[in-house]
């Protein structure tokens, strides 16, 4: 069987031996690019299946090469951020970012994140049994293009938030706290930090609904989580 690869983007020599080591006994092909500019040829050119992206490079930052590549690949992209730094992992996740993992990190943890990063994406393709279309509402799901429409128009949706809103169309009025949104979506337990969770359904509601500070359709209940309501 074929090696899932994985790109790291780090500029620091020594973690990137370390990611790579680790990876590569977790039974991963893995290449490093010790610049952004590198970094984005990699990326946009090579046939990887998960990206491990570095906020601060040299060349072009994690950011930048962030956002072009979600452009243009479907494949899932962890930003290293410092630990604490929430602006950075609010705009990791607002360029397309599917999740973060904060340095310094345990070698171990990093190998699992990227493993239930890949299983999840494989888990959530569509499938033969997949409906061809969900609608909820104003909302239609295509699941084989990979499309929700709102009144049929497109809504411009990113890895995540196309996972995340597709899970709520098959589930509507059901309410999912944080924790289990982070759980069935990244196929992670939550460590009590939301904030990946939060940033996704804020982005959600920019997109699908008329007034977004007052949500008709991605609703929060209160204490316990939200719910995709039907209008």
């Amino acid at each position: 069987m074929e090696l899932k690869r994985i790109l790291i983007v780090e500029d620091d020599a020594d973690i990137a031996a370390i990611e790579r080591d680790y990876l590569e006994l977790g039974g991963y092909a893995v290449t490093i690019a010790p610049d952004g500019t590198t970094g984005l040829d990699a990326a946009l050119h090579q046939p990887f299946d998960l990206i491990l992206l570095d906020v601060m490079l040299p060349g072009i930052d994690g950011f930048a090469i962030c956002k072009q590549v979600r452009a243009e690949k479907d494949i899932p992209i962890l930003m290293v951020t410092a630990r604490g730094e929430d602006v950075d992992k609010i705009r990791g996740l607002g360029f397309g970012a599917d999740d973060y993992i904060e340095k310094p990190f345990s070698p171990s943890v990093l190998v699992a994140r990227v493993k239930a990063h890949l299983a999840q994406y494989a888990r959530l393709k569509p499938c033969a049994d997949t409906p061809k279309t969900i609608t909820v509402g104003p909302l239609t799901a295509d699941p084989a293009a990979r499309r929700i429409t709102k009144n049929g128009v497109e809504v411009p949706l990113k890895n995540k938030e196309y996972e995340l809103l597709f899970f709520l169309m098959r589930h509507p009025e059901q309410v999912f706290s944080r924790e289990d949104l982070y759980e069935l979506i990244w196929g992670l337990e939550s460590m009590g930090d939301n904030i990946t969770v939060a940033v996704h359904i804020n982005r959600l509601r920019e997109k699908i609904e008329d007034t977004p500070a007052d949500p008709k359709l991605l609703q929060t209940v209160w204490g316990v989580g939200y719910r995709l309501h039907v209008v």
